[in-house]
């Protein structure tokens, strides 16, 4: 028997609506569960567990067919670091109306595991009975990843300050038991290593705040005018002056350069590193481009673009990838390996980009380019 249609010749059919799906069909959800990456676990408003994709499954090592139909508590039998039960504390079905979700935290499954774990409570009208759980699941190894990379930059760095520190007590205890004995001779060749150690140390320092910044996004950048020719220029004759052969370095301005507004401290202590990289690890005649360019930065016409480059054995083509990762040190070891991850995030926070590739007398060759931008007061 029909109701609300016509049986004329001609007359439109209203449109069916669509067969109602399953309790965990996953054409009801937009979406087969099982392709997505996290672990997804939902209840019904009777907290019997309707759907438990893939992911789920292997993170808990609980097959999907065990878990579905069980109550959620048995199905994810989930503890707090404490040992409390957590349904039991956060009681999703009888908590209060108001509460929407659980925050993402760590919790144990039995046997120990650790996983994060959030919750969504669905309701059909507001204050209402929770009439789904949604409980996503991830494991922890991209944290642990992450934990073990900062212990790492913490052993690094431990261990580098070691080596200048055991110089500095070591020379200071000396002069301080032995003064008389030595010629002034001696004690200048002493204070002078104590105090390019003291330069060490604070360097070391400096690339600590530097990361822990760029990582939480507080790099600052104070915007001056910048001549960046005359700063290569004056980065050449230092070298120069602590022996580097000045043929060595070829400097090519391209003029007219657009006015730069950018850190002048940071732009020094990337000319520094790249440089460094330079001379340390290349052979051959060192080549410094400054050129106009168009800018990395939408809305602005004109850029400047650095590029320095080596004669040397360059970069590996497999390694060029990880250039400007932590701890990077390339065949050649020494140093923390972190000055270039450093100098990837201030050229970044000036709204510039940088690559590395392979220069045409076959060393390596990195090429920064920063917009012109705007004063600071501007921005």
């Amino acid at each position: 028997m029909s109701v609300g249609t016509s049986s004329a010749p001609g007359a439109r059919q209203a449109p069916r609506p669509p067969a109602p799906r399953a309790p965990g069909d996953p054409d009801a959800l937009g979406i087969d569960p099982d392709q997505l990456p996290d672990g997804l676990v939902v209840a019904d408003e009777h907290g019997r567990v309707i759907c438990f994709n893939s992911a789920a499954a292997r993170i808990t090592a609980t097959p999907a067919d065990r878990a579905l139909g069980q109550r959620l508590e048995q199905a994810l039998p989930l503890e707090d670091l404490e040992g409390g039960r957590w349904w039991r504390l956060t009681d999703p079905y009888g908590g209060l109306a108001i509460r929407a979700r659980q925050p993402e935290r760590n919790l144990l499954l039995p046997g120990g595991r650790e996983v994060l774990v959030s919750a969504r409570y669905v309701r059909a009208r507001r204050l209402g009975p929770v009439h789904r759980v949604v409980v996503t699941l991830r494991d922890t190894e991209a944290r642990r990843r992450t934990e073990r990379s900062h212990a790492e930059l913490i052993a690094t760095v431990a261990h580098e300050l070691r080596s200048p520190l055991t110089s500095v007590k070591g020379f200071t205890a000396t002069l301080l038991a032995k003064w008389e004995r030595f010629t002034d001779d001696q004690k200048r060749l002493m204070l002078e290593t104590v105090d390019a150690d003291a330069d060490r140390v604070t360097r070391l320092i400096a690339e600590l705040l530097d990361i822990s910044r760029i990582d939480s996004g507080r790099l600052e950048v104070r915007r001056q005018p910048v001549d960046i020719g005359a700063a290569v220029g004056r980065h050449i004759q230092a070298y120069v002056a602590a022996g580097q052969e000045a043929d060595r370095f070829l400097l090519r301005i391209a003029q007219p350069l657009p006015d730069l507004w950018a850190d002048p401290d940071k732009i020094d202590q990337v000319l520094s590193n790249l440089l460094e990289n330079a001379v340390r690890h290349g052979e051959g005649t060192v080549t410094i481009d400054v050129t106009p360019t168009a800018s990395p930065r939408e809305g602005e016409d004109t850029g400047t673009s650095v590029t320095v480059s080596d004669e040397g054995a360059g970069i590996p083509e497999e390694s060029m990838n990880r250039v400007f990762t932590r701890f990077w040190r390339g065949s050649k070891r020494g140093g923390t390996g972190l000055g270039l991850y450093i100098v990837k995030g201030i050229v970044e926070a000036h709204g510039g980009t940088i690559t590395v590739g392979r220069a045409a007398g076959g060393g390596a060759e990195f090429r920064f380019t920063l917009p012109v931008a705007a004063p600071a007061y501007l921005t």
